[in-house]
């Protein structure tokens, strides 16, 4: 299968060689979606300066030498230099025809690369909150992606594991007991534990001495110390992948990246940044200043790499992470799926790894991606908080999504046994809340608001879901294998030639989404490709259609409509029902 835009290009790129020579070849083709026909060709309007001619007379060129085969059914010059054109609708059909026959639905697989994502990165022992559920979701998308392109995607789960609260949790754990309930609160509640041990930490000056002195046992690498960190470790792991099951995101054990993973490392970077001169002592600490970033009054910001207590800082950590990524995994790409407010950080991470050699100089070589990541916002358009003005706990957001559309469930469909209500509250309830994160540009900041997430009319999942489960309806009604329908597609009708065009996007939409790391643009599409659906379903019947090979024809056009939806709406992390 070919998209039509992918197929036309070639084809205006021949043309414009037959009508000006060798001097243009390679020229954009400058083909774009028109209003007024499939597409609008608009290379002439960029190369009549060039080529010393009107863009109307350029254009008249490029129709006379266009050669496409069955490809087009029209080409037309508009405007002052503007080509419309109409693609065949044998061509098409034949498209669609061999999307429904591809496993892959005719989306191309990419020459493989190697790319870490950084995403997600909750505590050990702290509760995933608010803030953790679009980094977490948005990551997990894109890896899917990413994946489903044909590249070798390395997840990265840099959970924040290391640093002095971990010897107040290990003293904590010490007094209540490795195997005691307490401890095991750490695997359903770990902000009890946490708060627990900080309790101590300020209540007692005794117990604040011991954690301090089991800090210093920690970094040391004191074998029972780092034992009970791990214990801490594993209980933590327990209630992350809870969190993890619940909204459906592919990240395992396997893809834990700890800070402590790079311990080993930091002496070694601070020792190779000061003796390049990069770092520099400043008041006590090993610092880098990079030109061009400033703060208040002009004066320098600087990229902490070694305290003056002699700790690292999260910069130290970084550049190793930059350094692993790329000696260690290979990296094509690295992608850092983090809040938007570090984006300054990070631009300075960047620029100190190239300056130290972990990074090439040539931003081509390695690619790095911040995905900057905005803000959950509650109905007063501040950050999502408990009334305390403590973070709101992430499960607790989810448990709200699933019992809200556990009543509507009910409500509508009382008659399917208990245990499908359930499976389909959870899918459209978690579903619900990943499509609205997944649906606004990354970058953005949006409201939460359940009522509106969980709609089934517009831009939501539980529209979708609804869609595909209205199209597993028909199929069954009508005793069709979705896989296995391969009957000829017939485009006769204006309903059926716009839905069979949505259908070819495919393959564009994932390939943009893979290049720009933008997830709301495949939302965009399913939600286009659920409303073409609509019309075509009102403006064509077809279990009742007039004869018998239309009716074969537009059951191909459900099949691979609800193919596609299913395939997006994986790729989002967003399970389809069967019913609803």
């Amino acid at each position: 299968m070919v998209a039509p835009i992918d197929a036309l290009a070639p084809a205006v790129q021949s043309a414009l060689v037959a009508a000006f020579g060798e001097d243009v070849r390679g020229a954009d083709p400058v083909v774009r979606p028109s209003q007024f026909a499939d597409v609008q060709v608009n290379a002439a309007m960029a190369l009549a300066k060039r080529l010393g001619r009107k863009p109307r007379d350029v254009a008249d060129a490029i129709v006379e030498h266009l050669e496409t085969g069955d490809l087009i059914a029209s080409a037309e010059v508009s405007g002052p230099g503007f080509i419309n054109v109409t693609f065949s609708d044998a061509w098409i059909a034949q498209q669609v025809q061999a999307a429904q026959a591809d496993p892959r639905l005719g989306v191309a697989t990419q020459p493989a690369e190697v790319i870490p994502i950084d995403y997600s990165a909750p505590n050990v022992a702290k509760e995933m909150h608010v803030g953790h559920l679009r980094t977490t979701i948005i990551g997990d998308s894109l890896a899917r992606t990413l994946e489903h392109l044909g590249h070798t995607v390395i997840r990265q789960n840099h959970v924040g594991d290391w640093g002095t609260p971990f010897g107040m949790l290990v003293e904590h754990l010490l007094e209540v007991g490795e195997d005691s309930p307490e401890a095991h609160v750490v695997e359903t509640d770990p902000n009890a534990f946490y708060q627990a041990a900080r309790a101590k930490f300020d209540g007692s000056e005794d117990f604040a001495t011991r954690a301090r002195a089991r800090v210093v046992r920690l970094q040391a690498g004191d074998p029972e110390t780092l034992r009970l960190w791990g214990k801490l470790y594993d209980l933590s792991k327990v209630y992350f992948n809870k969190v993890y099951s619940t909204l459906g995101v592919t990240l395992t054990d396997d893809d834990l990246a700890g800070e402590s993973s790079y311990n080993e490392d930091l002496p070694g970077i601070c020792a190779d940044l000061e003796a390049k001169g990069i770092a520099t002592m400043d008041d006590g600490a090993l610092v880098v200043f990079l030109p061009g970033f400033t703060g208040r009054e002009g004066k320098p910001v600087p990229l902490f790499i070694r305290k003056s207590d002699g700790g690292y800082g999260y910069g130290t950590t970084d550049l190793a992470t930059v350094k692993h990524r790329v000696e260690d995994l290979h990296a094509d790409r690295i992608l850092y799926v983090v809040g938007v407010t570090q984006s300054l950080h990070l631009q300075m991470v960047y620029e100190t790894a190239r300056q130290a050699g972990y990074l090439p100089k040539d931003p081509a070589e390695v690619q790095v991606e911040h995905v900057k990541i905005g803000s959950v916002l509650g109905e007063d358009r501040k950050i999502l908080k408990t009334r305390s003005g403590a973070p709101l706990r992430l499960m607790y957001l989810l448990d709200e999504a699933v019992q809200h559309a556990r009543a509507y469930i009910d409500e509508a469909r009382p008659e399917l046994p208990e245990q499908e209500r359930a499976g389909i509250a959870r899918m459209v309830g978690i579903g619900g809340v990943k499509y609205a994160d997944l649906s606004v540009a990354h970058d953005s900041d949006y409201v939460f608001d359940l009522d509106r997430m969980l709609a089934l009319t517009g831009n939501t999942g539980p529209y979708l879901q609804y869609a595909t489960a209205r199209l597993r309806s028909i199929l069954r009604s009508a005793g069709v294998d979705p896989e296995a329908q391969d009957a000829p597609v017939l485009v006769t009708e204006p309903a059926e030639r716009e839905l069979a065009l949505k259908l070819l996007d495919l393959d564009g939409v994932l390939a943009q989404v893979g290049a720009i790391y933008e997830p709301h643009r495949l939302c965009t599409y399913l939600f286009e490709l659920a409303q073409t659906f609509s019309s075509f379903y009102e403006a064509c019947p077809v279990l009742k259609a007039d004869d018998e090979q239309t009716r074969a024809s537009r059951l191909t056009l459900c099949a691979l409509t609800l193919r596609t939806l299913v395939q997006g709406l994986d790729l989002l992390g967003v399970e389809a029902p069967e019913r609803m």
